[in-house]
């Protein structure tokens, strides 16, 4: 998967996105502090809970990253309710988070980047068996704010903005997740390699920690054949574990950290939140990606 060079100063395009990641905050903040308030100036209804449902996982960074990243969400968003439930392996699981809401209305917001037998079963059946009335939004991804997150987790790794051709055709970039069997989540994340590839002027090829091909090693040895030695892994996971460790390993020469608590993410949970709550009420989850 290639892509044609950019036509714009990257330096350029970094002040700009910065400049659009502050205006969306602050538009977002705006919207969070109305939304309380009606036109006649009476204070609105509560907004129904947002619930983050994150997989789970062993490793205590994990669990330490999500809760930092709901800080933020709530920094964002003042006056909204923001709870968190996993599917596995930590507390609080799903099913006791929506058991502590009742019979409320609530938007489930999966911190899952693709879409995949958990979005597609295992969230909708959780909510299904509790009391809430809940709309369960899609995966994050594909969607640009992840982009700019991976962009800037490659920068503070070390990737330089503004290189020149020659290193430039050297360059290419392993975008590792961590894998499914669902082959719409491989769709999902070769969409969103094609839109970090048309970000950074090189190639970026999806790769898989598990049960997915190709394998890191095996994008990366792809890679180094077609005269791409200057390899890079973009940590596709949403907080520190053992498969983003493991694929970090591999990188040839530097590894961006998982995506976490990077302010992109704040926003684009509240995103989805905002189009599940805006949607028509179904029984299958809001699978929109824009």
């Amino acid at each position: 998967m290639t892509a044609s060079n950019p036509l714009h100063d990257e330096s350029t395009t970094a002040h700009l996105d910065s400049t659009a990641h502050l205006m969306n905050r602050i538009s977002t903040q705006l919207a969070g502090r109305l939304s309380l308030v009606s036109l006649d100036g009476r204070r609105r209804p509560e907004a129904p809970p947002l619930v983050v449902v994150a997989h789970g996982s062993r490793d205590p960074r994990a669990l330490s990253t999500v809760r930092t990243l709901l800080e933020k969400v709530r920094a964002l968003r003042p006056g909204l309710p923001v709870h968190l439930g996993h599917i596995e392996l930590n507390e609080p699981l799903l099913p006791d988070t929506l058991a502590a809401l009742g019979d409320r209305e609530a938007v489930l917001v999966p911190l899952l980047l693709s879409r995949g037998y958990h979005i597609k079963r295992d969230i909708p059946e959780m909510a299904a068996e509790s009391a809430v009335r809940a709309r369960v939004a899609g995966a994050l991804g594909p969607h640009p704010l992840l982009v700019e997150a991976l962009h800037a987790r490659l920068v503070e790794a070390g990737w330089r903005t503004g290189t020149d051709d020659s290193t430039r055709r050297e360059s290419a970039v392993v975008l590792a997740a961590a894998g499914s069997r669902d082959p719409e989540s491989k769709v999902d994340t070769s969409r969103t390699a094609q839109l970090l590839a048309d970000r950074l002027g090189v190639p970026v090829i999806p790769a898989y920690a598990t049960t997915a091909a190709p394998t890191v090693p095996d994008a990366l040895a792809a890679l180094a054949a077609r005269g791409r030695t200057r390899g890079a892994v973009a940590s596709y996971f949403t907080a520190p574990g053992r498969f983003a460790t493991e694929c970090a390993e591999a990188a040839p020469w530097i590894a961006s950290a998982p995506l976490g608590t990077h302010p992109a993410m704040a926003s684009l949970l509240l995103h989805r939140y905002d189009r599940a709550l805006a949607a028509p009420v179904t029984s299958a989850p809001e699978l929109a990606s824009a």
